[in-house]
């Protein structure tokens, strides 16, 4: 090598030399000269052992799999199952400590009136029952009581079961997982959707059935006070599910755009208990009524007071515009799940 080519690197390639020493064997190696300035005056490549570590090229090949796949229910079942059980059962998805905790205590502090119900039942106290016992006002406060149900009971509680519910997936990739198998994303949104609504559902609608059936044993109450307060009890069962799925579907259209727990739960209360505030301050300082029909929890309580009956608290308009907001923000956040879910990344390992 001359003094000119200094520095320069050149690959050896001895067909004899590397057939003797390397066989082809799916395997590759890259012998290098080099030089410097300085104790070159040899002029001789050193080139590098033969012991030098090689690289190894694989082939991947993806064989399509022949077999008999489980019916739709089937996989729509597991999905369900996964976040339902995870409440209650380890093996299923890891709902965090606090979100079962806060669970409990809600569900413990919504048997309040039961509670009470029962007090008065054992004491005889005409004075306790009316003020807790099954009437028009008590089943509406229930289930739409601002103060504490829907100020710090269903909010929150809707706030964390949404939290990671799909940005999760969309953070750490499992959507990958549930879209390279044969599940189509209407059944993912669907039984996302499902299990949020029927862990709500244990909470808002399970201690509303307690509460009526608690009076019905204790107060020994006959067929004729049965008929007559099934329809209350009936029309606030129906509020309650109006809203476990307004809730639920606010949560999981905040989900769905985020990557992370906080920004979803702080953003549906925000927007249950930010529209309420702002509604009452534009109220009070305005004299303009517009804003209760931008708050979810006001056009829940004006529908529910149409429901059950109980004396309105929105004279301003009817219930119908209330009822037509609920529709408008529902089909609203559940376009925004669709569209987001359908630009959910699909890739295999």
């Amino acid at each position: 090598m001359s003094e000119d080519n200094i520095g320069s690197v050149d690959s050896v390639t001895d067909e004899k030399s590397f057939s003797e020493n390397a066989p082809v064997t799916g395997q590759g190696r890259m012998d290098a000269a080099w030089g410097s300035r300085d104790g070159d005056e040899s002029a001789t490549a050193q080139v590098s052992s033969n012991q030098a570590s090689v690289g190894y090229v694989f082939e991947q090949i993806y064989k399509p799999w022949n077999g008999t796949l489980n019916p739709r229910w089937m996989r729509n079942w597991a999905i369900l199952r996964h976040h339902v059980l995870g409440i209650f059962r380890k093996g299923h998805r890891p709902w965090g400590l606090p979100t079962k905790l806060f669970m409990v205590l809600v569900f413990i502090a919504s048997l309040g009136d039961v509670g009470l119900t029962l007090l008065s039942a054992l004491i005889g106290s005409p004075e306790l029952h009316s003020m807790w016992g099954v009437n028009r006002d008590n089943l509406y406060g229930h289930v739409f009581g601002f103060f504490p149900r829907n100020m710090l009971y269903y909010p929150i509680l809707a706030a964390l079961l949404v939290g990671g519910i799909i940005s999760e997936d969309r953070y750490h990739g499992t959507s990958a997982m549930y879209f390279s198998r044969p599940i189509s994303r209407f059944d993912y949104v669907m039984m996302k959707y499902i299990s949020v609504a029927i862990i709500q559902a244990f909470v808002v609608l399970l201690t509303l059935m307690i509460y009526y059936f608690v009076e019905i044993i204790v107060m020994g109450r006959g067929w004729a006070w049965i008929i007559d307060t099934f329809p209350l009890f009936l029309a606030a069962f129906i509020g309650g599910i109006i809203l476990v799925i307004t809730y639920t579907s606010i949560g999981l259209g905040l989900s769905s755009v985020s990557r992370g727990k906080f920004f979803p739960g702080i953003g549906l209360v925000a927007i249950v208990l930010g529209s309420k505030t702002l509604a009452v301050l534009v109220s009070n300082l305005f004299e303009r009524d517009i804003m209760y029909l931008l708050s979810p929890y006001d056009c829940l309580a004006h529908v529910g007071q149409a429901l059950v009956g109980t004396q309105t608290t929105y004279d301003q308009y009817s219930w119908t515009w209330s009822f037509a907001s609920l529709v408008l923000m529902n089909g609203f956040f559940l376009y925004i799940l669709s569209s987001r879910v359908a630009s959910m990344e699909v890739t295999r390992e």
